[in-house]
Formats: structure tokens, C-alpha cells, sequence
């Protein structure tokens, strides 16, 4: 048996608008969120067209000309866009009659590109009982036949499956939102031997590491620790006579691990370094769940997720912006500060569910309306815009010479000084130890 999806009721509409001007086909992205029992379609958005494909074209419309390029760049560009919670769910095609017989070989081709480029920008690794079905979804621009299939992007010889394909009214008029703020204060170390002192990937590296330390959180919804088997909504008493569904807020507290357990061995390496990266703020984070009795460990991991990407993607942004200014061989390496782009959210007309998105200080509303038109083929008010956070910067800073041996014998030091410390606590709890045994002795003897 396959899947189903749970469609947002307007995509229906949407889809149907569209296939009136299909000429002679249109893609977009599916977004939602899998669940272990089904998946959710909260919103459809269309690939928005290239200025040469908005040309009159006198050659026979070919699906062979799809550019995958520009599909699998606006995918990633919308996956900043969205919250913990909601993902890239699969692609759709509306195409003519003619065209019908090579939609799905098309799709299954856009399907694992996607997939691929996506997968990439994750600091994140999917786990293993995650649901790895994407959906292809074809629709006849005459006929307006649905057509609803799935592939399994784990499995590259993965071969179609059939899905059903629901629509449903108010979808996420009721999910469920979670909240939280991160203060960040990462120090990424340059290398010495990093080649043209490469920014990007050095800040990527830190990240990684910052990562996995958010994984190993803990996180206290409103309050609690809760066990992540446990349904989210137990113990929360229902409204009598409250038919109208609500959506619910969590506020979240993330409690990052200051140092190893007791069983790991600690060691210090001393590395010579060219400079170092300092990501500093505080960001905002926010994830969603559907309301059919969600687990905790479904709405930690989306707000998890958000935390790890809010933060990559915004530095991602920002060195896009800087090859755009500066070029990408830029050579000096001197100190420099910036600003990361902000967090912004936009509510959805008729769901509890925001969308997001980042602007830089100097950037007016209308780029950022002209942007949601583009990406999400979504009109937005200026009024609807709420900017989430306060400034987080990037400080840049080089080492302008190289460590003289005083300075390396203090590193040293340093290092050394650090060790007896990390160890320090154990001296003192084996000291304790034997203190407590004389003492007893003594005791006992008396």
C-alpha cells in the first residue's frame, strides 16, 4: 500500500489556476512534512519561468528540455525559506496530453536532483527510520487527471509507487508551534595551512562541530524535559465546547553540554592558525508539527533542524552577498566585521503555519515582497513582515604574524594549564574520596 498525502485544500485551486496558462507545461516544488503515517502538502509553488523561456519558442514543446539546473536552484532557495518542520516533499508537473508519456521519467529525474542538492547544504544526517519517499505528482492540463506517485531518494533504483492524493480543508489551521532563542558565541579557528585562507569552508567546518553539540542538547518544552517516545500534547487538559481548532504554542529552552561526560578522555591539540571566525548572537527558531498526536521526538528534531540551518543558511547568504560585491578571488585577508542577515516570518492566510526568510539592514520591504512573489509565488503584505531578532555579526580576525617561540611556549603553557584543569575535577573527587574513608575509619574505630 502507498502513501498518502494530505493536501492543503487552496493547492487544489492553485494547481487547477495554473494548468489554464500551462504552455506547454509547468513545474513546481511540493512542501510539507512526513509524518510515519502520512505526509502533509501545505503549500505548491510553481518553478518561477527564466526571461529567455518567456520568449515564443517556434520549436515542438520537449520535456528533454527541462532545465534541472534551474529547478534544483530554486529548491534550494526555498528550503531557506521554510521553518523546522517543513521540507521540499517532492515536485509536480502540469503538462499537456502530449506530453503525458514522458512526465513521469521526467519527474523521477527532478526528484533525486533535488534531493541531491538539497542533501549537500545539510550540517544534519537523516535518521534512519525517517521517511525517505518524495512525491511526483503529474496533472493533465486537459483533462485535469492526478496523477500521484513516489520514489525513494535513498534508494537510487528506486521505482514508482502509487500514492493517494487528498485534499483536506484547514490543514494547519491547528499544528502545532514550537519556539525557542539560541544564543551563539561560535570561535572557528583558521588554519595556517588553509589554502587562500578559504572563509567558506572553514566556517562550514565550524558549523558542522556547532552541530552536533545542538544535537546532543537538552531541550525543555515549556518548562520539562519530556521523555521523546511520549505523545507532546499528554497531559494537556482539552476545552469542553471548543470545536474551533487553535493552534499551540511550546516555548523551548536549549540547554548546550559545557563539557564531555566522565567516560570521554579529553585531549587538547595545539594548531597553528592564520586567524579565526566569531559568530556571535542570538537567533530565532521556530518549528512545526501536525496535530495528529505528535511525538516529542518529531518536535525536537524540526526545531533541532531549524537551529542547525537558521544559522547556515544565513551564513551562506552572506557569502553569497560578498562574492556578489567583492568577487570570489579575493586575496588580502584583513580584519573584517559584518552583519548577518536577520530573520523575518511571514504568516500564511489561513494556517498557523510562517514562512521565513532573511534581510540584510539595508534592504527595503519591497525587495523582500518582490522575493516572496518570486520564490513562493506568494503576494505579501509589508505590515505582514515581522523581523524576529536583533543584529548577529561575523567578525573576522587575522594573526598578523606568526607565533614567536615565546608566544608558542605559552601556548603551550596554556594548553598545559587547561589539561590540569579538565583533570582537576577528578583530582579533587578522588581526594574527597579518601578523605571520606578515614574519616569513617576513624569513626567506626572510636
Amino acid at each position: 500500500m502507498g502513501r498518502t498525502y494530505l493536501v492543503e485544500e487552496g493547492i487544489g485551486q492553485y494547481l487547477t489556476e495554473l494548468s489554464t496558462k500551462v504552455k506547454p507545461y509547468v513545474t513546481g516544488l511540493l512542501i510539507g512534512q512526513c509524518s510515519p503515517q502520512r505526509d502533509y502538502v501545505v503549500r505548491a509553488v510553481r518553478t518561477p519561468p527564466k526571461e529567455q523561456q518567456q520568449e515564443e519558442s517556434t520549436d515542438p514543446p520537449k520535456l528533454a528540455s527541462l532545465d534541472e539546473e534551474w529547478i534544483t536552484t530554486h529548491a534550494s532557495q526555498v528550503s531557506r525559506m521554510l521553518p523546522g518542520g517543513l521540507l521540499v516533499l517532492g515536485v509536480f508537473m502540469i503538462a499537456t496530453p502530449e506530453l503525458a508519456k514522458d512526465g513521469q521519467n521526467a519527474l523521477r529525474k527532478l526528484i533525486f536532483s533535488v534531493e541531491k542538492s538539497l542533501s549537500k547544504r545539510r550540517l544534519w544526517k537523516p535518521a534512519e527510520e525517517e521517511v525517505s519517499d518524495r512525491a511526483a505528482l503529474q496533472i493533465c492540463s486537459a483533462t485535469k487527471k492526478v496523477v500521484c506517485r513516489t520514489y525513494d531518494v535513498q534508494d537510487p533504483k528506486s521505482s514508482a509507487k502509487p500514492a493517494d492524493w487528498k485534499y483536506q480543508s484547514a490543514l494547519t489551521a491547528s499544528w502545532l508551534s514550537l519556539g525557542c532563542t539560541v544564543n551563539v558565541n561560535i570561535h572557528i579557528p583558521l588554519l595556517a595551512t588553509s589554502p587562500n585562507h578559504d572563509l567558506e569552508k572553514n566556517t562550514k567546518n565550524g558549523l558542522n562541530r556547532w552541530s552536533k553539540q545542538i544535537e546532543d542538547s537538552v531541550f525543555l518544552i515549556n518548562g520539562q524535559v519530556k521523555d521523546e517516545d511520549t505523545e507532546l500534547l499528554e497531559g494537556q487538559k482539552k476545552l469542553r465546547g471548543n470545536t474551533q481548532p487553535s493552534a499551540q504554542f511550546s516555548d523551548v529552552k536549549v540547554l548546550t553540554q559545557l563539557c564531555q561526560g566522565a567516560s570521554a578522555r579529553s585531549t587538547a591539540t595545539v594548531q597553528v592558525c592564520s586567524g579565526s571566525i566569531n559568530l556571535r548572537g542570538a537567533v530565532k527558531c521556530r518549528a512545526y508539527v501536525h496535530s495528529n498526536k505528535p511525538k516529542v521526538k518529531e518536535a525536537i528534531q524540526a526545531l533541532k533542524r531549524d537551529i542547525i540551518n537558521t544559522l547556515s543558511d544565513r551564513c551562506e547568504i552572506l557569502f553569497e552577498d560578498l562574492i556578489l560585491n567583492e568577487g570570489p578571488q579575493k586575496k588580502n585577508f584583513e580584519r573584517e566585521y559584518h552583519v548577518l542577515p536577520q530573520r523575518l516570518f511571514v504568516p500564511v492566510a489561513g494556517s498557523s503555519v510562517m514562512l521565513s526568510d532573511y534581510k540584510f539592514g539595508d534592504e527595503a520591504p519591497g525587495e523582500i515582497q518582490e522575493r516572496f512573489v518570486e520564490m513562493l509565488d506568494q503576494p505579501v503584505q509589508a505590515e505582514d513582515i515581522h523581523i524576529a531578532e536583533d543584529i548577529s555579526t561575523v567578525d573576522i580576525c587575522p594573526v598578523t604574524d606568526s607565533p614567536s617561540d615565546t608566544q608558542q611556549a605559552q601556548l603551550t603553557k596554556a594548553t598545559l594549564l587547561l589539561k590540569l584543569q579538565q583533570n582537576m575535577g577528578l583530582v579533587m573527587a578522588a581526594a574527597v574520596a579518601v578523605l571520606a574513608s578515614i574519616f569513617s575509619f576513624n569513626y567506626f574505630s572510636d
